[in-house]
């Protein structure tokens, strides 16, 4: 018997959310909520993306976890929403199918890797650092001096080894050749209209749009099939919070893309960076 309340998971959508920059709590969050979806064997899954990528290892978590749900039967569909580029993109090839507004910004694929050197303001203030090292590399990266070119040698071999991961999980996803990915991943961004001209999309359209598929790829009525959001529960002190400040403020904002610049700080990134 089943009762009113109890919700039929084989009679709906399950929807995921990834938006900001991708980075380890996204990676939790998420992979939490792929699980939910296995264990209670939703039919399919409507997976938003507005997102402009992240760390890289975070982005092929997602990714693998992706590619594991639909190996168990679960339909995806990505619906990329403003901006669903680099990282972004990478886990939305994870999807059986990809629909994006005409106009979302996507591509930017390929990998950045950013170091601070703040050696001419640390001579002018006199402060100096001693590092005792294991190896001639340890300290790579370094903010007080300069890198050099063995050092840049190593690094540029890094990101082309991070780079053609990008590339053959885009052309193994979309089923493109590699030499056909490379000629548009260099980096550029395009439109949701361009990306669809390249392969890299299969539809244009809104979320509803993608909903609409979603439902239809697991054999249920779009008309009377709804979408269940997955996400974690929050206290009632967290739900109040959350629904106050809802509305950012640029400050805040500001914020939030410091403390993730600061934090990935010499990391290779899947990330579009305006």
């Amino acid at each position: 018997m089943v009762w009113p309340f109890k919700r039929k998971k084989s009679k709906q959508i399950a929807r995921i959310e990834i938006t900001g920059a991708i980075a380890s709590e996204t990676r939790k969050r998420v992979l939490k909520a792929l699980k939910t979806i296995e264990e209670e064997k939703y039919p399919v899954l409507l997976l938003r993306i507005d997102s402009p990528g992240g760390t890289v290892g975070d982005s092929q978590e997602i990714y693998s976890a992706l590619k594991r749900l639909r190996k168990n039967g679960t339909k995806v569909v990505a619906s990329f929403g403003n901006i669903s580029a680099s990282g972004g993109v990478y886990i939305g090839v994870g999807a059986d199918c990809i629909v994006a507004n005409p106009g979302t910004i996507t591509g930017s694929i390929g990998v950045i890797l950013r170091g601070n050197n703040l050696e001419r303001l640390l001579d002018k203030v006199g402060v100096s650092f001693k590092t005792v090292k294991s190896g001639p590399y340890k300290d790579i990266l370094a903010f007080d001096r300069e890198t050099t070119p063995e050092e840049m040698h190593i690094l540029q071999e890094l990101i082309d080894t991070s780079y053609q991961q990008f590339v053959e999980t885009v052309a193994e996803g979309r089923n493109l050749p590699p030499a056909t990915v490379k000629t548009f991943a260099d980096g550029r961004i395009f439109t949701g209209q361009q990306a669809m001209e390249l392969g890299v999309v299969d539809r244009l359209g809104t979320e509803e749009d993608a909903r609409c598929w979603a439902a239809e790829l697991a054999g249920l009525d779009p008309d009377k099939t709804k979408c269940h959001t997955i996400e974690e529960k929050k206290s009632l002190l967290m739900r109040l919070v959350s629904g106050k400040f809802k509305q950012k403020t640029r400050l805040g904002v500001t914020l939030d893309w410091l403390e993730f610049e600061l934090a990935t700080n010499g990391q290779p990134l899947w990330l579009y960076r305006p």
